[in-house]
């Protein structure tokens, strides 16, 4: 019988000197609390295993965040003595005391803004790293840390976790597939509810914008789905302000973002994506999800609140529970065989990447670990190399609602066009804006 591999068609023989990785995690909020608490209560349990790896224990060791609050909080009610263990660092060093604990890999879940730093000093560290979307807000500082990860020897990568939707993933396959024959134009929306912007994220919102923050989900399903026959070639937007601050500031309630890609025979391709967190909390989707690409011989449309599982329960839903539960993306179950678990591809993909960092250090001979270095970063669905287009569009976007904000509405940004990388024209303006001088 053939030889079933459980990860990677790599075959080589099991490094067993070492079988363990210890995490720090940067950040402790939502995010933490929906998918990376649930996989390391998972791998407590649980040891990782690949036939290429044999078993490997994760063990999250040292938390670094503001305050500490809900670090304690969690480390007081952790369902299990092994992920009590961590150390909790608090304060403007937390990152550095992390870093000094014996962590082999980082994983930063901070508000976006606040990526860079954390994940520079990671990697300088010659860490192993994580960063949730986006990685970073504009193409300098992803140049910088793609040439710290490559000099460190270690691994980058960005949570993309809707690429792993079941859902998109149908689309993808479709799309390889050849059944789905050349998108033309699609329209994506994701609206959240004030509680997002005034509740959960009202300590980090100002001056901050719901694109940034959610439409990169969106940005890397058209980019890795539809690619690599195009290039990309321009970026507008426009937003309202007035309901989480003031209509003269520089706070966005939501956002249409329109980014426009150009094939190689001179076809153009617009993608529309809206995104707003101040939708009414009793709306009945709570989080409300839509995507709808047009082909050149079919339509393909996908709707959270219409593909599943409808809930009302009296004075719960729809906020603290939610009408149309996403339980693709994360859900708590009681299996058939009396286990409770807690899965979903919002979980799969944090354990995919500690899957390819086992790779990395324990699939094979010491000597063979540059080429298994060099086959993850190969993956282009969560590696930071490939976070150009995506990074290029969240600097492009936030320059042009910078210059709204001024008074200065109607920007275009260009790529790769006469006079750099990525170029912002003002309306009535002979005098284009160099944001990145290289080609993106």
């Amino acid at each position: 019988m053939a030889r079933k591999h459980l990860m990677f068609d790599t075959m080589s023989t099991i490094d067993t000197s070492r079988s363990s990785l210890t995490a720090g995690m940067v950040g402790f909020g939502m995010i933490f609390d929906e998918t990376y608490r649930p996989f390391f209560e998972s791998v407590s349990r649980t040891p990782l295993f690949s036939v290429e790896t044999g078993p490997v224990s994760i063990k999250l060791i040292s938390v670094a965040t503001r305050t500490g609050d809900r670090a304690l909080r969690y480390r007081d009610q952790a369902p299990s003595t092994p992920t009590r263990l961590f150390q909790s660092f608090t304060g403007t060093h937390a990152v550095r005391h992390l870093l000094a604990s014996p962590v082999d890999v980082v994983c930063v879940a901070t508000p976006d803004d606040r990526h860079y730093e954390a994940a520079r000093a990671a990697l300088s560290a010659g860490k192993h790293l994580l960063i949730e979307k986006p990685s970073v807000l504009n193409l300098a500082h992803l140049d910088d840390l793609l040439q710290i990860a490559h000099t460190a020897g270690v691994l980058a990568k960005v949570v993309y976790h809707k690429l792993a939707d079941p859902d998109h993933k149908s689309l993808r396959t479709l799309v390889a597939d050849g059944t789905l024959k050349h998108v033309n134009n699609g329209y994506c929306s994701l609206l959240e509810p004030k509680a997002i912007s005034r509740g959960q994220f009202a300590e980090w919102v100002t001056g901050r914008n719901p694109a940034t923050y959610v439409a990169v989900h969106y940005l890397k399903l058209i980019d890795f789905v539809f690619g690599p026959s195009w290039s990309l070639d321009r970026i507008t937007a426009t937003g309202q302000r007035g309901l989480v601050a003031t209509s003269g500031g520089t706070t966005w309630d939501s956002v249409q973002l329109q980014v426009v890609y150009r094939y190689h025979d001179a076809r153009e391709a617009a993608f529309d994506i809206h995104t707003s967190w101040v939708t009414p909390d009793n709306f009945p989707g709570y989080v409300e999800q839509e995507v709808q690409f047009r082909f050149d011989n079919a339509v393909w449309n996908a709707h959270q609140r219409k593909r599943g599982v409808e809930l009302t329960v009296e004075n719960r839903t729809p906020c603290e529970l939610k009408n149309t539960p996403n339980y693709h993306y994360n859900g708590v179950f009681l299996e058939p065989w009396g286990e409770r678990s807690q899965r979903g591809y919002g979980i799969e993909v944090i354990e995919r990447f500690f899957r390819e960092v086992a790779f990395v250090e324990f699939g094979g001979p010491s000597e063979h670990r540059t080429e298994r270095l060099h086959a993850m970063r190969a993956l282009t669905y969560n590696d930071l190399s490939a976070d150009r287009n995506c990074v290029a569009i969240i600097q492009a976007l936030e320059a042009i609602l910078e210059r709204a904000a001024a008074g200065v509405p109607g920007c275009l940004v260009r790529v790769n066009g006469p006079f750099g990388g990525l170029v912002l024209h003002e309306p009535g303006s002979p005098s284009p804006v160099v944001l990145y001088h290289e080609p993106v």
